[in-house]
C-alpha cells in the first residue's frame, strides 16, 4: 500500500496529536513506517579491490538484513520512494489532479524537511491540550497575520530531536524547540478557511507557560503528512523489558489491570447506514465482502484495579497478516472516539477503504485452503501512565464475492482480555510530569497463559515454531552467559599462570579446555595470547597513526557498520560508541593493507573482536588472523584460495556425506552458493553470538582449517532437512533455519562438540588442494587461447585503464599542487610587500617615539629640578619653624623661673609684714587667732591691698597671654609638619611618576621595534630585495 494513501487525510473533522512526554505528557506511537522493498532499496554487495563477479550474488546474504532489522524508519521516506505520483494524495474525484505538495525531503537521518510552508505566528495559551483553544488560535492569527513568513520546517525523526522553523529566504533558524516540549498539534477545521492550517502548542521556559505557534500550508492536502511526520517523531521505545530501575522490585498485582477490547467490523448496506458483519459459527472468522467502505469499531473497557483515564485515541491501525512489523501497519482516517452511552467502555471509529493497494489481500476472494488473517492496533494516551498503550489484536477473516449473502453466522463479537501491569516512578522522576505509572508488559490473556506453559516446555520445542517462519535472525542476535563453574575457572586460572610465566609456548592442556569454550570473562586475554598480540605495542601506535589517515573505502565502510550486528545493543545506534569504534577499525585497516584494502563481511569479525576488547586490541587481533591464521589469502589473486576451500569441502563432503553430495550434485547447489559467508566471515554474520563466540575460540587455538569442521557438522546436523529440499529450499535453509537451530546455547555446544570430533587431516585436504591445481591447470590448458588470450587482454586492459586513471589522478594533483604553489607565491608576496610597508610606518612611529621619549625626559627633568626647590625651600622653613619653638620653650622657661622667684619674694615680704605686725601690740590685737583681720577701719586696709591685687592681676594677665602665644606656636608647628609631610607625599608620588615611565609599555615597545628594526634590516641586506618591494 502506498503510505500517502493511508496519510491523504486523517480525520474529515479536525486532526490533533496529544503528547505526554518526560515533562507532562505521554507520546503515542506513530503509525505506518517502512523501508522500501524490492533490489533498489537493498545494499548490493559491491567488492572492493579484489572483487570477484562470480561471488557478489553469493555473498549478498551476508549483509542483507536491513530490511528486518530496520522496522521503525519513517513512512514519509516511504512515501517519497514508493508512492506514484496518481496517488500521492488522496483524489477527491477521478478527474482531479493535485501538484505534489511539499513534499518532505530527508534532510539528514534524524530530520524531515517540508517546504511550501508560512509562519503565522505565535500566542499564549492556558490549556495546552485543548482543541477549541488551538482552533480559536488559528483563526485569529490567520485573520491578524497581515505578512506570512516563507518558512521551512524540520521535524525530527525521533524523541531526541528538536523542530526547527528556518527562514526560506535567508535560511537563518527562526526558532528551535526540542520535540519533548511539544505537548499537542491539531490542523484547522475542515471546510473553514483555517483548513490549510496547523500548529502546535510547546511549554514556554517552565512547564505553567505555553505558546501556540500556527502555520498555513500552500497545499492543503499536506497538512496531514506533517502531521504525521510529528506523530513519528513522538512515537517513544515500546520495549517493555527496557527498564531503568533494576533495582525496584517487579511491582505487586495491585498494579495488574485488565482491560477486555472488543473489535467490530461494519460494512456499507448501501442505504448510508453500517451495519456489522457476520462472524462464522464455527471457526468465528469475520465475512468481509470485496471493495465495500468499511468502519473498525474498538472498545476498550477496564474490568478490574483503579479506574485509569484514557484521554483520547492518538490513531487507529489495520494490516494484513499476522505478527506484522510496525512499518506495516497503516493509518485508518478516524471518525470518532469517546466514551460509550453507559460511561463503562472508550469507543473507537476509523473508516477503511479496502480498495487501496496496501489492503489488497483483504480485498481478494479467499481460497478455501488458505487463512487470512487481519491486525488490528490502536493507540491509546493514558492520563497517569507515563508510555502509550497500544492493544493489537489479531483474527481471521474471510473475504466474499460483493454480491455474497449470508444466512447462517453468528453476532457473538470478537474480544480479548489484556493484562497491563504497570510500576511507579523513580522518586526522582514523579515530579517531571503528571505520569505516576511506568508500563511494565501488556500481555494478552492467550500469551499469559503459554508464558507458563512455555516455561514448561523443551527448547527444542520452541525452536521447532520459530523455524517454521521465513524470517531470517539478525546479525548479532542472542545473549551469552558469563556464568561459569569454579573448578572450569580455577582450571583456566592455573593455564593462565603457566601460560604467563612462559609466553612463548602454550601450555599443555590448553586445546582441550579451548574446545570446550573459553570462559565469557577470560575471551579477551585468551584470545590476545592465543593470537601473540597482548604485547604488540608498536602495532597498537601504528594503529593510533592509521586512524587519522584518509581511505579510499571510506564509502563502502560506512554504508556496512550499520547493517553489521544491528541486533545487538552495542552497534545499533547510528552515533553510538559501538559504530563508531567499528568504523575506525575497519577504516584503519583498509589503510594498512593496501593490496587486500577493505572487504564486505570483515567488519563482522572486527564486530566480534569488538565486543571483547578495546579497539586498538581488536585491531591487532584482526591482523593477526587475516596474516598469519590466513584468511587474507581468501581475498587475493580474485578469491583463487577460497575456490579452492571450496572445492576440498565438497570432496570431504563426498567422502563423509556421500548420499547429501549427490544429492547437491543433482540439484547443480555448489559449495560458494552456501558457505561462501561461511569462509569470508567466519560464521559470523548470521549465526547467534554464543555459536560465534566458540567459533572464534577454535580458530584461534586451532587455525583455519576449524571452519571446515564446523562446516561438515552443519552439515550432518542438517542432513535429513536438505535430502528432502529442493533447490530453491535448500538455500532459504542454509539461510533461514539453519541459523535459528543454534540460537541456544545447549544446541551450540552440541553442535561444536560434534564438530571438534571430526577428523579432518591436513594430510588430505593438501591432497585436495593439488587436485584442485591440477584440475585448474587442465581447465586452462583445454580452454580456448584465443579465449584465453582475450581474457589476459581484458584484464590488461583494466590494469592499463586503472594504470591511466592513476596517470591522470597524478597529473591532475600536480597541475592543482603547481597552482596551489603558485597562489601561495603570490600570497607570500604580496604579504612581504605589506609587512615592507608596515617596516616603513614602524620606523617611522620609533623615530617619532623616540623623539616624544626625549621631550618627556626633559620634562621630567625640570620637574625633579622644581620639586628640588621646593624641598629646600620646605626645609628652610622646618630649620626656622624649629628655631622659633626653641626659642619660645626658652621664653617660656625663663618666664617660669621669673614667675617662681616673684612669687618666693612676694612670700618673703608678706612673712616680714606679718611678722612686723604680729610685733606690735597695737597692730596684734587687729587680727583675731584665726588670721582674718578685725579692722576698724576698713577704709584704710582697703587701700593697703589694692596695690598687690594689680600686680597679681598683672602676672595672670600676662600668663595667659603668654599661653596663647604657646598654642599658636604649637598649632603653626603642627601646620608646618602637616606641610611637609604633603610635600613628602607629592616627591613620592612624582618619583613613582618617572620610575613608571621608565619602565612603562612605551619603553618596552621601543625596544622591540628596535630589535624587530634591526633584524629586519639584517636580512634585507642579505637577500636581494623582491621585485615588489619598493625603496625604503
Amino acid at each position: 500500500m502506498d503510505d500517502t494513501s493511508s496519510l491523504g487525510k486523517v480525520s474529515s473533522s479536525t486532526e490533533s496529536v496529544a503528547t505526554v512526554t518526560s515533562e507532562e505528557f505521554v507520546l503515542v506511537q506513530s503509525s505506518a513506517a517502512g523501508s522500501p522493498q524490492g533490489s533498489g532499496g537493498k545494499p548490493r554487495l559491491k567488492m572492493s579491490w579484489n572483487g570477484s563477479e562470480q561471488l557478489e550474488k553469493a555473498m549478498e546474504e551476508v549483509l542483507d538484513d536491513d530490511d528486518e532489522v530496520k522496522v521503525e524508519k519513517s513512512s514519509v521516506e516511504k512515501m517519497e520512494k514508493h508512492s506514484d505520483p496518481e496517488t500521492r494524495v488522496p483524489e477527491p474525484g477521478p478527474a482531479e489532479s493535485i501538484p505534489a505538495p511539499c513534499s518532505p525531503t530527508v534532510l539528514e537521518e534524524d530530520s524531515v524537511q517540508f517546504n511550501k510552508l508560512s509562519y503565522l505566528g505565535c500566542t499564549w495559551v492556558k490549556a495546552p491540550r485543548n482543541e477549541a483553544e488551538a482552533q480559536k488560535a488559528m483563526a485569529t492569527l490567520r485573520a491578524e497575520s497581515a505578512i506570512p513568513i516563507p518558512i521551512t520546517l524540520h521535524v525530527p525523526c525521533g524523541p531526541d530531536g528538536s523542530v526547527r522553523i528556518v527562514d526560506q529566504a535567508s535560511g537563518t533558524e527562526i526558532a528551535s524547540f526540542p520535540i519533548y516540549k511539544v505537548l499537542f498539534c491539531a490542523r484547522g477545521q475542515e471546510g473553514s478557511v483555517e483548513s490549510d492550517c496547523f500548529s502546535f502548542t510547546e511549554s514556554y521556559r517552565s512547564s505553567e507557560d505555553f505558546q501556540i505557534h500556527v502555520f498555513s500550508c500552500h497545499i492543503k492536502e499536506a497538512v496531514s503528512r506533517i502531521l504525521y511526520s510529528f506523530s513519528t517523531a513522538f512515537r517513544r521505545s515500546s520495549r517493555p523489558a527496557d527498564i531503568r530501575d533494576t533495582a525496584l522490585s517487579s511491582p505487586p498485582d495491585s498494579d495488574l489491570y485488565t482491560f477486555t477490547v472488543t473489535l467490530e467490523i461494519k460494512e456499507d448496506d448501501g442505504k448510508g447506514n453500517y451495519s456489522p458483519v457476520p462472524k462464522d459459527r464455527d471457526k468465528f472468522y469475520f465475512k468481509l465482502r470485496q471493495s465495500i467502505q468499511k468502519k473498525v469499531v474498538v472498545s476498550v473497557q477496564q474490568m478490574c484495579n483503579k479506574e485509569l483515564g484514557i484521554e483520547r485515541c492518538f490513531g487507529m491501525l489495520l494490516s494484513p497478516g499476522q505478527k506484522v512489523c510496525n512499518s506495516d501497519m497503516h493509518l485508518l482516517d478516524m471518525e470518532s472516539m469517546g466514551k460509550s452511552s453507559d460511561g463503562k467502555a472508550y469507543v473507537i471509529t476509523g473508516t477503511w477503504n479496502p480498495n487501496l493497494a496496501a489492503f489488497q489481500p483483504l480485498n481478494e476472494d479467499t481460497p478455501k485452503d488458505k487463512q487470512v488473517y487481519v491486525t488490528v492496533a490502536v493507540d491509546l494516551v493514558v492520563t497517569e501512565v507515563l508510555e502509550p498503550v497500544r492493544f493489537l489484536l489479531e483474527t481471521l477473516v474471510r473475504v466474499y464475492p460483493s454480491n455474497e449473502r449470508f444466512w447462517y453466522f453468528s453476532r457473538k463479537t470478537f474480544s480479548e482480555t489484556f493484562y497491563l501491569k504497570l510500576r511507579q516512578q523513580a522518586p526522582d522522576r514523579v515530579g517531571q510530569s503528571d505520569a505516576v505509572y511506568e508500563v511494565v508488559s501488556l500481555q494478552r490473556e492467550a500469551e499469559r497463559s503459554s508464558e507458563e506453559k512455555g516455561r514448561l516446555a523443551s527448547p527444542n520445542e520452541e525452536e521447532e515454531v520459530d523455524e517454521d517462519s521465513d524470517s531470517e535472525i539478525s546479525s548479532g542476535t542472542g545473549d551469552v552467559s558469563k556464568d561459569c563453574p569454579e573448578k572450569i575457572l580455577e582450571s583456566w586460572g592455573a593455564i593462565l599462570n603457566r601460560w604467563h610465566g612462559n609466553l612463548s609456548t602454550r601450555p599443555k592442556g590448553l586445546p582441550s579446555l579451548v574446545r570446550s569454550g573459553i570462559p565469557e570473562p577470560l575471551r579477551a586475554e585468551v584470545w590476545q595470547l592465543l593470537a601473540g598480540c597482548h604485547d604488540n605495542h608498536d602495532l597498537l601506535e601504528h594503529y593510533r597513526i592509521l586512524i587519522t589517515k584518509d581511505s579510499a573505502q571510506e564509502g563502502v565502510i560506512t554504508r556496512d557498520i550499520h547493517r553489521t550486528f544491528p541486533a545487538h545493543d552495542y552497534f545499533k545506534d547510528s552515533d553510538g560508541d559501538g559504530q563508531d569504534s567499528l568504523y575506525k577499525i575497519c577504516k584503519a585497516y583498509s589503510v594498512y593493507d593496501e593490496e587486500i584494502g577493505y572487504c564486505q563481511g570483515q567488519s563482522f569479525l572486527a564486530a566480534v573482536l569488538l565486543l571483547h576488547m578495546p579497539e586498538e586490541q581488536a585491531f591487532c587481533v584482526l591482523v593477526k588472523i587475516m596474516y598469519e591464521y590466513g584468511l587474507r589469502a581468501l581475498y587475493k589473486n580474485n578469491f583463487e584460495d577460497l575456490h579452492c576451500k571450496f572445492y576440498q569441502l565438497e570432496r570431504l563432503m563426498q567422502e563423509q556425506l556421500p548420499d547429501l553430495w549427490s544429492h547437491f550434485q543433482e540439484l547443480n547447489l555448489e559449495a560458494h552458493m552456501y558457505a561462501s559467508q561461511w569462509f569470508l566471515t567466519l560464521f559470523t554474520a548470521k549465526f547467534p553470538l554464543c555459536m560465534v563466540f566458540h567459533i572464534t575460540d577454535l580458530l584461534l587455538c586451532e587455525g583455519l582449517n576449524i571452519i571446515f569442521n564446523v562446516a561438515l557438522a552443519l552439515l550432518k546436523t542438517s542432513k535429513e532437512d536438505l535430502l528432502q529440499a529442493d533447490f530453491e529450499g535448500a538455500l532459504k535453509f542454509f539461510r533461514v533455519q539453519l541459523p535459528k537451530r543454534y540460537r541456544a546455547a545447549e544446541n551450540a555446544r552440541r553442535l561444536m562438540e560434534q564438530a571438534c570430533n571430526i577428523k579432518v587431516p591436513t594430510k588430505k585436504l593438501k591432497k585436495f588442494e593439488k587436485e584442485y591445481q591440477t584440475l585448474r591447470e587442465s581447465q586452462l590448458q583445454q580452454e580456448d587461447p584465443i579465449d584465453r588470450y582475450q581474457r589476459e587482454n581484458r584484464r590488461l586492459q583494466e590494469a592499463s585503464m586503472r594504470l591511466e586513471q592513476e596517470n591522470d589522478d597524478l597529473a591532475h594533483e600536480l597541475v592543482t599542487s603547481k597552482i596551489a604553489l603558485r597562489n601561495d607565491l603570490d600570497q607570500a608576496e604580496d604579504k612581504a610587500d605589506v609587512l615592507n610597508k608596515e617596516l616603513l610606518s614602524t620606523k617611522q612611529r620609533l623615530v617619532e617615539t623616540e623623539e616624544e621619549k626625549r621631550r618627556q625626559e626633559e620634562e621630567t627633568a625640570q620637574l625633579k629640578e622644581v620639586f628640588r626647590r621646593e624641598l629646600e625651600k620646605a626645609e628652610l622653613e622646618i630649620k626656622k619653624t624649629t628655631a622659633i619653638i626653641a626659642e619660645y620653650k626658652q621664653i617660656c622657661s625663663q618666664l617660669s623661673t621669673r614667675l617662681e622667684k616673684q612669687q618666693a619674694a612676694t612670700k618673703e615680704e608678706l612673712d616680714i609684714v606679718k611678722s612686723k605686725v604680729m610685733g606690735c601690740e597695737h597692730c596684734r590685737d587687729l587680727f583675731s587667732t584665726l588670721g582674718t583681720l578685725q579692722t576698724s577701719s576698713p577704709g584704710r586696709d582697703k587701700t593697703s591691698t589694692e596695690p598687690l591685687d594689680e600686680e597679681k592681676d598683672g602676672l595672670k594677665e600676662q600668663l595667659r597671654t603668654l599661653e596663647l602665644e604657646l598654642a599658636q606656636t604649637k598649632l603653626q608647628l603642627v601646620e608646618a609638619k602637616c606641610r611637609i609631610q604633603e610635600l613628602e607625599h607629592q616627591r613620592g608620588v612624582l618619583m613613582n611618576e618617572i620610575q613608571a615611565a621608565k619602565n612603562s609599555w612605551l619603553s618596552k615597545t621601543l625596544g622591540s621595534l628596535k630589535s624587530s628594526a634591526s633584524s629586519s634590516s639584517s636580512s634585507t641586506s642579505q637577500t636581494p630585495s623582491s621585485p615588489k618591494e619598493g625603496p625604503a
